[in-house]
């Protein structure tokens, strides 16, 4: 599994995807998945750049629906996230009394779950940075629901390896799973398994009925956990060079687009703050794919401290950076970013509250060929 991060490459990978095989295959193990997902979370593209790109290649909105949902999801989140500030990382809708621990079942830490198509995604995750969105539903209700962990730990986990790591996303859907953000909790069987992993195990822990999964003990091989203390292994500090007489670009780890203010003359810096990375830390290979999409960023200057420490900030009069909730505390103004339904705002419920509105904007959108882009 290879994920390039040269623009032009980037750009071939959306012109290959197949909105409609996306549809009928996403949930299975070789399905026609976009493998969008690193690219989206850091900002290199927007999906409503995609959502476009299909448009212009001839599909219909009406054709894609499924396509155009997923991607709401991620935006539904994002949107969340703006919402509830800091309360996304607890328990939002509810919480369950049945956790019996805040740790991670070591087993899930060591791939040897005996679940096979668990433990090789586990290690593909390990050696990628990827895992299939339906087997990150799997692990999770595996380590929530089977397992009695807390969500927060194992969400952490997993949120470190994954170069599509989205704070929202990732903490949204582990407690979907978990049930604090859903009417209920996510349980998945081996046959369930089997079916979209292609696999044929049978006589594991999840060999069950539905109904019977909600009454089980802890499975022995759940039981032992663990922590997971992590940190992030930031490149050394450089000095950087800035014009104070020029605007200051600030991007991020969730801003990466090469595209943005492009034809501006202006100081153009990627800020690592250190008290980001201490709250929510990622791999090594993580860091080097967003180091190595910054490339994409014409005269990109790489600044590893607090935004306070980058030099002459108090003496430049023009600073932008694009709209994040982890980055509010930056100076100067915050540009809109790239919404898929921009007009869809405020706090939801629930996904499909929020993808009614959006069903709305698409119905409003139809009467010309201009207006069917998504924008």
């Amino acid at each position: 599994m290879y994920f390039p991060v040269k623009y032009d490459e980037i750009l071939k990978r959306i012109e290959a995807v197949n909105p409609l095989r996306y549809g009928c295959t996403r949930n299975f193990i070789d399905g026609d998945v976009t493998y969008l997902s690193p690219y989206i979370s850091r900002g290199v593209i927007s999906a409503k750049q995609v959502a476009e790109v299909m448009m212009a290649k001839g599909y219909a909105l009406s054709d894609m629906t499924k396509f155009i949902q997923e991607l709401a999801w991620r935006e539904y989140f994002q949107r969340t996230w703006q919402y509830l500030q800091d309360d996304l990382l607890h328990d939002i809708r509810r919480s369950y009394t049945g956790t019996r621990h805040r740790l991670v079942p070591k087993a899930m830490l060591c791939a040897d779950t005996g679940i096979d198509s668990i433990d090789e995604a586990i290690n593909t995750l390990y050696k990628t940075g990827y895992m299939h969105n339906h087997i990150r539903m799997y692990v999770a209700s595996i380590a929530c629901n089977i397992g009695k962990a807390y969500w927060q730990m194992p969400s952490q986990w997993m949120y470190y390896h994954l170069l599509d790591g989205d704070i929202a996303s990732n903490a949204c859907s582990w407690q979907w799973v978990a049930g604090s953000f859903s009417s209920k909790q996510y349980y998945c069987n081996q046959e369930n398994i089997n079916k979209y992993t292609y696999s044929a195990q049978r006589n594991t822990f999840l060999d069950q009925p539905y109904e019977e999964l909600p009454k089980m003990d802890i499975p022995e091989v759940l039981k032992a956990v663990t922590g997971f203390n992590a940190k992030t292994n930031l490149p050394e500090a450089n000095g950087i060079t800035i014009d104070p007489s020029l605007p200051l670009l600030i991007y991020n780890s969730y801003n990466l687009d090469p595209l943005w203010r492009k034809d501006e003359k202006v100081n153009r810096v990627l800020l690592l703050e250190p008290w980001h990375f201490r709250q929510f830390p990622v791999s090594d290979k993580v860091i080097q794919f967003i180091l190595a999409l910054a490339q994409n960023i014409n005269d990109i200057q790489v600044f590893v401290g607090e935004v306070s420490g980058i030099s002459h900030i108090k003496d430049i009069t023009k600073i932008y950076s694009k709209e994040h909730p982890a980055f509010v505390h930056y100076p100067g103004a915050k540009d809109e970013r790239d919404w898929l339904f921009p007009e869809v705002k405020g706090h939801f419920p629930s996904f499909f509250a929020f993808w009614k509105k959006c069903e709305q904007a698409l119905k409003q959108r139809q009467p010309s060929a201009s207006e069917l882009a998504v924008a």
